[in-house]
């Protein structure tokens, strides 16, 4: 299994595709499949059956993944897009902002 750079509920900027520019909230990440899923980024429409939980069924708007490759954390001081280095103390191990050098949290 591989380290990624991009964890839940980091900040981050979309890098290339049609969203690109947009930033979000990362939902969850697919480690597997080097995905991650943005809170308002790459949004796809879904056709539903009627169930009892949406009993009208119809279009669904909803977030898909993205590939890892495409995201940039928000540097924490100044909101610009920025790289990560890691650091290891110890068993911990802490995200570094390139530009700032600023540990994200």
């Amino acid at each position: 299994m591989s380290k990624l750079h991009i964890r839940k509920d980091d900040t981050v900027v979309v890098l290339a595709g049609g969203d690109k520019g947009k930033t979000g909230k990362v939902l969850t990440v697919l480690v597997e499949k080097n995905r991650a899923i943005v809170e308002g980024v790459n949004l796809v429409s879904k056709s539903t059956k009627p169930s009892a939980k949406n009993p009208q069924g119809g279009i669904v708007k909803q977030e898909a993944p993205i590939h890892i490759s495409n995201l940039s954390l928000i540097d924490p001081k100044s909101g610009k897009p920025t790289r990560v280095a890691i650091k290891h103390e110890g068993k911990n191990v802490i995200r570094i902002a390139k530009k700032s050098g600023k540990e994200i949290k």
